[in-house]
Parts: C-alpha cells; structure tokens; sequence
C-alpha cells in the first residue's frame, strides 16, 4: 500500500524487525539496498573517544591522495606529542620515541592498528602546526562530507569540552573512507603492528575470524561507555554497524555479533518497486493540472525478516502542495519503506509528468481550494 504524506517522519527507531539493542545509540544499516535494520537515537550526540581518529584519518588519506604528502613523508616527535599520547600519558600509543623522525606509512598504522594517540598528534602537527589547527580542519572536512552532529577540538579524542559525534555521522564517515580510499582503508582490517621494538595487536573485535569484519575502529570513555563503529561482509551483503553507551567491551563484542548475525542470518532480500515506477500522486497549487504523479528512478530492493513480508507500506513525504510549473524530472519529496511503522528505507521521488500554470481561472479555483480547505496535506 502506498500512502502520500508532507507530514515529516522520523529515522527508523530501534524494534522495526523486532530487533532490540541494550546500546543507548545504534545505527545499523545494509550497504547495497541501503535497509535500515536498526535504529535507535542515531543523531544523539556522544564523545567518540577513539573514534575521532576516523575523522584524522580522513584528512590524512586525502592529504595522501592530492599530494600534499607522501606515506614516505616523516614527522618530527614533538615534547607534547610524547607526553600528551606517548609512553609518559598512560592512554593507547606507538611508543614513538621522542624528537624521533617516524614516517607517515607508520603514523597511519600506529593511529589505526594500536589507536595511538601520540600517531595521531604528530600526524596533526606535521600537517597542520598544532591539534588546534588540525581539528579546525577536521571540523571544516565534516560539514563537507555532511557531518551533522560532530564536532572535533583534537585528533586523538581524548576528552575535550564540546567534542561530540553521532552513530549516523559514524556510518557516514565509514561509508565515505571505504569508498573514497579503497587502498588505504585496508589499514583499518590489518591485525597487528609493532613500532619502537612493541609488537600491539588490533583490539577491534569485528576482526575476529569468526565475525571477519573489515575494521573500522573502537572508543570508550568513563561517561559514555564503550563504542563501535564496526565494517562487516559476507558475499554480496556488507554491513555497517556503529553502537555507542554499552558498559564493557565484552558486551560490546557480543552485540556487534548478535545484531550481525541477525544481519546476515536473519533476512532475505526483497524486490518492492522496479525503476521507474509510479508510485503516488500529490496535488499541485496554481496548475494547469490538479496533481502530478511521482516516481521512483532506482529499484526499491530491501532486506526483511520472512515473517514481514506483508507488512511493508510506502509513504511519500513532500513539502505541498506544489507549486506550478512543475516540470518532469523535478525532485518532489522522498519515499519512505515502512515495517511496523518504521521506515527502514528512503529513496527520492521525481516528477513523472509536467504541470504547466493554469489558467486564470484555475488558479483562482486553487486559490478559493486553498482558503476554504488548507491543504492538511495527508492523501
């Protein structure tokens, strides 16, 4: 059944396939039909602890990519660097050595495979002068990459007043470094990385054989509890996975798996609308026509669970009515896929059809329409 409404609906909470997490913030989306599988407070801001370092990542990579630098590139070890995120901090480090020259190829591995924070302040430092300078370039990358909840004041993540991310800034910001940097993104699945004479180990979870995840990184902080944003596939079926707020990193690993293997395990693909297809029509003020039909320009395919395959509806949001002309081809409003009420998928509608102005009369008909009904904009 297809529905049309302007009425502006919420992200998808948690439970639209039944599915619960104890995580106070989750986002866990399929990346080929773009299925929302889970979502709960997805733009609630939280710390990002370590997590920030994908955002550090990101200005490396493509300071790496345009030339500005080079993996060879070394960086001097700064007295802050050392004792901010080196062996005198007692936080997660490479152990580089200070007023030492490390070289960016390693600064990268060092930041990723052992989440060092003296890696990531140097790499900021070489780049930018200082972590005040790198994070206003970290903040200037986020709203380009449409980054709506986050804000950076370091590299590292370590605790800072007003540093913030969200779960869907996270799977954005994955989505992007796995599709922007395919070379150097395969640093986020290495399992292990010695510097200094100190062989350390990757202690993201999803890396485990039996979970066979890609990366991509983890946080804890004492006020926000233990994070994820996680990277998994299976053949043609990849996942992103970002919780935040779980109490140890032992249940965090648990329900990254439980929620994954519902993922892969639990769902089957489903055809719901072919490209091309119209969808709904919406009225149109001023026209020469009363409404225009709309249409989708991609396949609607999504994952359900078998038991929900005939409790799927479609509703079209839209800012209305219309205003004429209207010419074939115009984005018009967004479709939503909906699942016990939850939408769990989100494509743009257009125009199928054009709707030239009317005539005198038919405005004034549309006008007189207008007072006497006001347009409650539910179809």
């Amino acid at each position: 059944m297809i529905a049309s409404s302007s009425k502006a609906q919420d992200a998808a909470q948690a439970s639209a396939y039944g599915l619960t997490t104890e995580a106070p913030r989750a986002l866990f989306v399929e990346d080929r039909t773009g299925t929302v599988i889970l979502s709960k407070n997805p733009a609630e801001p939280f710390p990002p602890a370590s997590l920030a370092k994908l955002m550090t990542m990101e200005i490396v990579f493509e300071a790496i990519e345009s030339g500005e630098i080079s993996l060879a590139s070394e960086y001097l070890v700064s007295e802050h660097a050392w004792r901010t995120g080196g062996a005198p901090s007692g936080t997660s480090t490479m152990f580089a050595a200070i007023k030492s020259s490390v070289p960016v190829s390693a600064l990268i591995r060092g930041t990723i495979v052992q989440a060092a924070n003296d890696g990531a302040i140097i790499l900021a430092e070489g780049l930018e002068g200082s972590e005040e300078a790198f994070a206003k370039r970290m903040n200037d990358r986020a709203a380009e990459l449409g980054l709506k909840d986050s804000h950076f004041v370091n590299p590292t993540g370590l605790p800072a007043e007003g540093q913030k991310t969200s779960a869907r800034d996270l799977v954005t910001l994955a989505r992007h470094l796995r599709e922007a940097h395919p070379d150097l993104y395969k640093i986020f699945a290495e399992p292990a990385f010695e510097w200094n004479g100190i062989f350390q180990r990757n202690r993201n979870p999803v890396l485990a054989e039996t979970i066979g995840g890609e990366g991509i990184g983890t946080g804890y902080t004492e006020n926000s509890g233990y994070s994820l944003m996680a990277v998994v596939s299976r053949g043609d079926r990849l996942f992103y996975l970002a919780l935040s707020g779980l109490p140890s990193g032992a249940e965090r690993e648990a329900e990254a798996r439980r929620l994954l293997d519902f993922g892969f395990d639990g769902l089957v693909e489903t055809d719901i609308l072919s490209a091309g297809a119209v969808v709904a029509s919406v009225p149109v003020f001023n026209g020469a026509g009363e409404s225009v039909s709309v249409r989708v320009d991609r396949p609607v395919r999504i994952l359900l669970p078998e038991a929900s395959l005939g409790d799927v509806e479609a509703r079209i949001r839209f800012d209305g009515p219309l205003i004429a002309p209207v010419e074939e081809g115009d984005e018009v409003g967004v479709l939503d896929i909906q699942v016990a009420d939850e939408t769990v998928y989100s494509q743009t509608v257009y125009a199928s059809g054009s709707v030239p102005v009317g005539s005198f009369t038919d405005r004034a008909v549309g006008a007189m329409e207008e007072l006497a009904l006001g347009w409650t904009r539910s179809f």
